[in-house]
């Protein structure tokens, strides 16, 4: 494996120009959940800065994977203004892709047939709430079954639409985070119990959609090397999830961690946003919940550069497909050591919104590292007319915009 991160690699069917992949960071640029201008230009101008990829951020396979109502939904109806975002970054050089994902219990919207949300067991849904949705029921089998079909069929929608390929979100505590945490899994039928039994849904979820579009598409997941909290997923167990996943067919996988719902800057780490968050929260109750149950939820952790190192390298071990380092790749050093390591990519988020020509910076000697400082308010301007660096609003600091 080469030790260059500037030389072409293999992604499955793809073969991509260098090392380096746009991480999915949520754009906040679907409102209604339909792709927008700014998400076409926000791809392209992080295609034109030099990565090999980039990666559109969570698109639900199913409207009741939905967090929240302004979220990409990878229906047919979203195929044609997709199908703009992946020909502006293909006109850039670049390869696109789209993180397919479902929220489980994890949202404030209210199931399409009504009742509550679903995921593998009852749970107190911290983030409904103040939608008056607190409570989580367990997913019957046929409503697991029809979850393998929704991601199999939005694989499809992808290729249609001209992605190069699909990211599979089994981290973060989305539902098949879920299904693989013995926190928020304490079914005794086939889906629960033991780690072979947690894994039954996200190994069928890959091998569908490798059924269906593998070797045309490359087909990644991303996944927690650990939850990162007591009663969740242990980096032992992450590990074995990893080799289960490899084994499945998988082309690519991406390190993580943490939960959505329990430690959100597990997964960052550095500042944590809080003031700006609840700033921008157009909801009263949600301004409320915020304040209220913001600081034990998003609790700061000290930021590190390649905070997943340790544990990926476990991973490389342990698989034959690519793994893609991501967390905390900052500078031109981390990226030439995590090809030394036998990391097949790394994947830059913070670090490409505050520089999307960062890694043309890097392959022409005028940058050694991005000036991210990881304040994390990027997380607020999600929800404030786009995500963004905040070092580029006037002063500095996030500017409040109006709805």
């Amino acid at each position: 494996m080469s030790a260059d991160p500037f030389s072409p690699g293999r992604l499955g069917p793809l073969t991509l120009r260098n090392r380096f992949i746009k991480a999915a960071t949520f754009e906040g640029m679907t409102p209604g959940g339909r792709p927008s201008a700014a998400l076409v230009e926000h791809h392209r101008r992080i295609a034109c800065g030099g990565v090999a990829m980039t990666t559109v951020a969570y698109a639900a396979v199913h409207p009741d994977g939905r967090t929240f109502p302004d979220q990409l939904c990878l229906t047919a109806d979203n195929v044609e203004p997709l199908s703009a975002v992946t020909s502006a970054v293909h006109d850039a050089g670049a390869k696109a892709a789209v993180q397919l994902a479902h929220c489980g219990f994890f949202t404030k919207l209210r199931p399409r047939e009504g009742g509550r949300p679903r995921g593998p067991s009852r749970a107190f849904n911290k983030y409904g709430v103040a939608a008056g949705l607190p409570f989580a029921r367990a997913m019957r089998v046929p409503e697991i079954e029809a979850v393998i079909e929704q991601f199999a069929e939005a694989a499809v929608q992808a290729q249609r639409a001209g992605f190069d390929a699909v990211e599979l979100h089994l981290g973060h505590g989305y539902l098949l985070s879920q299904f693989l945490s013995p926190s928020t899994n304490r079914r005794r039928d086939r889906f629960g119990g033991s780690l072979e039994g947690r894994l039954r849904l996200p190994l069928a979820v890959v091998k569908a959609v490798r059924e269906r579009v593998g070797g045309r598409l490359a087909v990644t997941a991303k996944l927690n090397t650990s939850d990162g909290f007591a009663g969740g997923l242990t980096e032992a167990e992450g590990i074995e999830v990893a080799a289960a996943v490899d084994a499945a067919g998988i082309d690519g996988l991406t390190t993580s961690g943490g939960s959505t719902s329990e430690n959100p800057l597990f997964l960052l780490r550095g500042k944590r946003p809080l003031a700006a968050m609840v700033a921008v929260e157009r909801s009263r109750l949600q301004r409320m919940a915020l304040r209220v149950l913001g600081p034990a939820v998003l609790r700061a952790l000290p930021f590190e550069e390649t905070f997943f190192r340790e544990a990926g390298r476990v991973m490389v071990g342990r698989v034959g497909c690519p793994v893609i380092l991501l967390g905390g790749v900052v500078s031109l050093a981390n990226a030439k050591q995590a090809m030394t390591d036998g990391f097949g990519f790394v994947q830059l988020g913070r670090a490409l919104l505050a520089d999307p020509d960062l890694v043309r910076r890097f392959e022409d000697g005028t940058a050694e590292r991005t000036r991210c400082t990881a304040c994390n308010e990027c997380i607020a301007t999600m929800d404030d007319g786009g995500v963004r660096c905040v070092l580029d609003d006037p002063g500095g600091r996030m500017v409040v915009r109006s709805s």
